[in-house]
């Protein structure tokens, strides 16, 4: 069995054109098995095909639903499976999860989504493009477990791969955390709420993907163990994934808490600062009103003669403003309330 054949060309080769989202159905033949493909479909695309394989309604009103639970339902002959993968990062918005539904027999695959997910669209069109029978064989030569195996296997890449973009996220957060004329805390709660939201993808993805393998051979009655342990390897991909993501969210936790301890000084400072210029303000204004008033007041304008001329009544104003301020600034520095 060539494994990684697909994974490496969608990955490390061209990269195919884009399908845009729209009804499609697409039937591949492969090897004694048929894979049947519906992007965006309607309910009678989906009932038509329960009415041939005998699905059971309540799955098909499952995986017409736009956003259902992760789930899977074990038949004699088949079983049905719904998995979560992460949206489109060229959304805006408030992301929902990408929906994976599938239905696998001996003879059949049955896979629903609403053409979001890039990968498995491009893999489909790998296998349409394939038409000489030899690359065709590398792609659809085994069985359907095989073919669910490649892509599961191809989605949960593309999940780690994500989940290493979180880890180039975290250290470009890193130096901003730091870097005083830079507001974080957005750039950090978006990044938190994506750490959060994989990890609530990939934790039941784990569990449905062990019962998966279960089920597989079950199914193909294949008594050869090397199914499972691709499947085991799509599992500790699946582990990396976790991992790295309860680090990040670790990480996450410490850089919250370094911006808020930073954001806090900051603020204090800067409270500092403006405290101490209206303390240091408070003799002149308190003088000032008492020389806006209009009475006679030592130095003001009715006194004669002027000893000072005209500005007599500014400079009393000054100076009797200016030693107390004085007085408190070098008391605040006595103190230690004033640094360099």
């Amino acid at each position: 069995m060539k494994r990684g054949f697909i994974s490496n060309r969608l990955h490390g080769g061209k990269k195919l054109s884009n399908v845009p989202l729209e009804r499609k159905i697409q039937t591949i033949d492969g090897n004694n098995f048929q894979w049947i493909d519906l992007q965006n479909p309607d309910r009678n695309d989906v009932e038509k095909l329960a009415e041939k394989y005998n699905f059971n309604e309540l799955n098909v009103e499952d995986c017409m639903t736009k956003f259902e639970l992760p789930k899977l339902d074990s038949y004699d002959d088949h079983f049905f499976v719904i998995l979560h993968f992460p949206p489109p990062t060229q959304k805006v918005g408030i992301l929902k999860n990408s929906q994976l539904s599938i239905f696998m027999g001996k003879n059949f695959l049955v896979t629903v989504h609403q053409g979001e997910l890039e990968s498995l669209v491009q893999l489909i069109q790998a296998c349409i493009l394939e038409l000489n029978d030899k690359s065709k064989k590398k792609l659809l030569g085994e069985s359907s477990g095989d073919l669910l195996h490649e892509i599961v296997d191809t989605l949960v890449d593309d999940l780690l791969h994500t989940s290493r973009k979180i880890i180039a996220n975290l250290d470009e957060m890193e130096d901003n955390v730091f870097d005083e004329s830079k507001n974080t805390a957005k750039s950090i709660a978006l990044l938190r709420r994506e750490i959060n939201r994989l990890r609530r993808i990939s934790i039941p993805l784990k569990k449905f993907v062990l019962e998966i393998a279960k089920d597989v051979k079950k199914i193909s009655g294949n008594s050869d163990d090397d199914l499972g342990l691709y499947f085991d390897d799509v599992i500790d991909h699946i582990d990396k994934v976790i991992e790295t993501l309860d680090e990040s969210k670790e990480t996450m936790e410490i850089y919250k808490d370094t911006d808020f301890v930073l954001s806090t000084e900051k603020t204090n400072k800067v409270l500092a600062v403006l405290t101490m210029i209206f303390t240091l303000a408070i003799p002149s204004t308190i003088i000032g009103t008492f020389y806006g008033m209009n009475v006679n007041l030592p130095g003001g304008i009715e006194e004669n003669p002027m000893i000072l001329g005209p500005f007599t009544t500014f400079v009393v104003i000054i100076i009797t403003s200016a030693i107390p301020a004085i007085i408190m600034l070098i008391y605040f520095k006595k103190l230690g309330w004033i640094s360099k």
